[in-house]
């Protein structure tokens, strides 16, 4: 019988090679997605198919309002979507979001009587943004250990960050080799309603920069 593993999917580049790695793993995949306010919902019927398409068993899209608090151009329509790169934490920062996320999906894994959760973030083509980087995965996960049932019963919960050491080159490069074709997902913070790419955010910079530098064909869809 095999594991079982919860598995965060925006329906973006990154969350679903993460996804395909999990599935390569030998894991049982139970996919989950947020609704908290973003101004790119489209992600969200990308994420669907992409569950789908690559074997989630199962795929559990959880509402949040992350706009009532705002503080994020990707949750407030009153902060411009930046269209070039800026120092400093970036205004795409979403305040306490991959916290939130973690803390949901650890619950969803004690539920499943899954101990791993599969996470798809970067510290190096990250955007600068807190929650990506080892430190705060290494805290949560011992957060996890002490806050949960399975911890306090001497089990073990981890926080799978395959691609936190990769350059999205080589996130790419790994994609493309487990059979992903990434038409299909959405990365952009300023699509329009068909879900094609702005070409100008630091997402779709960092997206296209990593296609030019694996060397394969852009497959993303510009407005």
């Amino acid at each position: 019988m095999k594991n079982k593993a919860v598995v965060l999917l925006s329906g973006g580049l990154d969350s679903v090679t993460t996804l395909a790695i999990a599935r390569a793993a030998g894991f049982d995949c139970y996919a989950i997605s947020f609704d908290y306010g973003q101004r790119h919902r489209c992600e969200l019927s990308a994420a669907a198919n992409l569950a789908a398409h690559y074997g989630a068993v199962e795929h559990k899209v959880v509402g949040l309002d992350l706009g009532s608090i705002g503080g994020s151009a990707l949750t407030d329509q009153n902060i411009q979507v930046p269209e070039h790169a800026t120092n400093g934490i970036p205004v795409t920062y979403v305040p306490a979001r991959n916290t939130i996320f973690l803390s949901i999906a650890l619950g969803w894994a004690e539920v499943l009587g899954a101990q791993d959760i599969f996470i798809g973030v970067n510290a190096v083509d990250y955007s600068g943004y807190p929650d990506c980087r080892p430190e705060f995965i290494a805290a949560f996960e011992k957060l996890a250990s002490v806050a949960t049932k399975v911890g306090s019963e001497g089990g073990q919960m981890t926080i799978h960050t395959p691609l936190i050491h990769w350059s999205k080159a080589d996130i790419i490069r790994h994609g493309v080799a487990l059979g992903i074709d990434y038409a299909h997902t959405i990365s952009c913070y300023n699509p329009d309603e068909e879900g094609h790419a702005c070409g100008k955010c630091d997402s779709c910079r960092l997206r296209a920069e990593g296609f030019s530098q694996a060397g394969l064909p852009d497959a993303t869809k510009y407005q």
